[in-house]
């Protein structure tokens, strides 16, 4: 009995040791991280506090590290994370961690403990429900497909059938049980948008194995909104938030921009736009959510710019989804929607009659669609004359002056409306032109409009409304 409590004493002062780099250097001259080992191999029950001991010892210490793989470290902490018997969260997260630290030190430790745990190690910890297991190896992964040799690793993660099921575990996980740390959103950006495998994570989230992102064959059966389930929404939501956060710290490729707009297709042939919500998304509805984060992607993208030819369409991205349709498409949505509330209640002030046009008219899937769609036009405007004089010729000027209201359903749609209007003008004379020309026929206002210095128009064939400037 003494014996064992002279032992827990021991090991309490190491771990008080080790927290410290002067503590660190100094227990790695006494070969402590070999006798660690074999302790940890020999008890079962100082499993946590002998791997606290190592994941502190191999923070940042060189020769710890080494150390640690040389004396076959990655299979001695396997045999302890794998174990037929269950390991505890805290377990699995301190062997994890400590892995996490190894791998740091460089390739050769990388190599060692890829070569362990992928993939069915791996395989198994993603398994694991908890959000204190798939945080750290989130790193530990991410870190592995870093560096020299991260490359083959990365390409190894994206394989149909030995890497992708690991990812599709960590989405599960995340999904169900969170996360804190953002690993997971480092690794999944780099293996979606940086390595091009959006199309076939997302393909691997379907149950069904009936849905694939083909971009040179048409569709060949008919979408339906059960293909579409919430992990893949919170894939999106979790590149839509690397994309609006870290804009500097990312690349996007040429393929992920035109997956994203191809998803945004598809999941328009799928959305309700019949019944208006009265919620932001997510919504809870996996194709109306796929449906907004597309668009909010395709949103950041469209706002970065070529810093080389700020004033051309050289910038590679933009005209890529240029060439691909997508002005085209997100004109055709806004066309396609019943205008904002305030202008509607213009045209009900100005005629009571139900006009069979506007009954048929699309109303907002979630909050904030429309403005979703203006946002992408406006950032597609800025600076770039082939779009700006487009927007002309397919007469659809008018269409966005009419977004330049407060509209409870969109917050901030006055806001990117205006935006769309500025950038549509800016340098630009044959738009300022025919802004200004803009006749005005029986307008009806509201005080809201008026600020604006616009009016609303009704068209007498249609019967649709529009804005249209009265400052000339």
């Amino acid at each position: 009995m003494a014996a064992a409590d002279e032992d827990d004493e021991t090991l309490e002062s190491l771990l008080q040791a080790s927290k410290t780099p002067n503590g660190r250097s100094r227990l790695a001259a006494s070969g402590v991280v070999a006798n660690t080992l074999r302790h940890l191999s020999s008890s079962s029950t100082l499993a946590l506090p002998y791997l606290r001991l190592l994941r502190n010892l191999c923070a940042g210490e060189i020769s710890n590290q080494d150390s640690f793989i040389h004396c076959s470290g990655p299979d001695t902490v396997a045999s302890i994370l794998l174990s037929s018997a269950p390991a505890s969260v805290e377990v699995l997260r301190a062997g994890l961690q400590l892995l996490g630290n190894v791998v740091l030190a460089g390739e050769p430790h990388r190599a060692a403990v890829w070569h362990r745990f992928f993939p069915h190690g791996f395989l198994m910890l993603a398994r694991v429900r908890e959000r204190g297991v798939c945080d750290p190896l989130c790193m530990l992964i991410d870190t592995c497909c870093s560096g020299i040799g991260g490359k083959r690793r990365l390409e190894e993660l994206c394989g149909t059938h030995s890497g992708l099921p690991i990812l599709v575990e960590i989405i599960k996980t995340a999904f169900k049980a969170g996360y804190q740390e953002e690993w997971i959103e480092w690794l999944l950006f780099k293996v979606c948008v940086e390595e091009q495998k959006f199309s076939s994570l997302f393909s691997a989230l379907n149950s069904s194995d009936t849905i694939e992102i083909d971009l040179d064959v048409s569709l060949t059966y008919e979408l339906k909104p059960e293909l579409f389930n919430t992990q893949h929404t919170f894939l999106l939501q979790i590149l839509s938030k690397c994309l609006t956060e870290r804009p500097e710290e990312v690349t996007v490729s040429d393929k992920f921009a035109i997956e994203i707009l191809q998803l945004l297709k598809m999941t328009y042939n799928v959305v309700d736009f019949s019944t208006r919500l009265n919620s932001s998304i997510p919504t809870g509805s996996p194709a109306t959510d796929l449906l907004g984060y597309s668009l909010v992607i395709l949103r950041d993208i469209c706002a970065w710019e070529d810093a080389s030819s700020p004033d051309t369409d050289k910038d590679g991205l933009v005209k890529l989804l240029l060439d691909g349709g997508l002005l085209d498409f997100v004109l055709s949505l806004l066309r396609e929607l019943e205008p904002p509330a305030i202008v509607r209640k213009s045209m009900v002030k100005k005629d009571n009659s139900s006009s069979p046009v506007e009954v048929m008219k699309k109303v907002c899937p979630y909050q904030g669609y429309r403005r979703d769609v203006v946002s992408v036009i406006g950032n597609l405007l800025h600076r770039r004359k082939r779009v700006q004089d487009e927007v002309r010729d397919k007469q659809a000027i008018p269409l966005l002056l009419q977004q330049c209201v407060v509209d409870e359903e969109n917050p901030f749609l006055r806001e990117w409306g205006l935006l769309a209007v500025r950038n549509l003008l800016e340098g630009n004379e044959d738009n300022q032109k025919e802004v200004a020309e803009l006749e005005v026929k029986e307008p009806v206002t509201t005080p809201e409009i008026s600020r604006l210095g616009l009016k609303v128009e009704v068209d007498e064939v249609t019967k649709q409304a529009k804005l249209v400037n009265i400052s000339g």
